[in-house]
């Protein structure tokens, strides 16, 4: 009796574990569902849009100025602001966060 006791907890205490890991299974997939990958999905977005970025496009950046992009470099570029052209200013390319090409407005 005592033996069929022990036999018995120790094979809820096996379903436990099992089922514990089930859950984590299920809440790591979950998080690589909602969190993860979308934020992957974003990075390799931006990275097309500043790849495709070219002289002459209107970009915003993320503070919210509006330009055109004058010279590009590897991580830089340098844009002109407003109507005045001597307001030239360099900035990195990750501060741009919306490109619009000249034929798209």
């Amino acid at each position: 009796m005592v033996n069929l006791m022990t036999e018995a907890a120790t094979a809820s205490a096996g379903g436990g574990i099992a089922l514990m890991l089930v859950y984590i299974v299920i809440i790591g997939g979950a998080m690589y569902l909602f969190a993860i990958r979308p934020q992957k999905k974003e990075q390799k977005r931006m990275q097309a849009m500043l790849s495709a970025l070219e002289i002459g496009d209107t970009i915003v950046t993320t503070s919210g100025f509006y330009g055109v992009v004058i010279d590009i470099t590897d991580e830089d570029c340098i844009v002109e602001f407003g109507s005045n052209k001597n307001c030239r200013i360099p900035m990195k390319k990750t501060a741009i966060s919306e490109v619009e090409k000249p034929g798209e407005a």
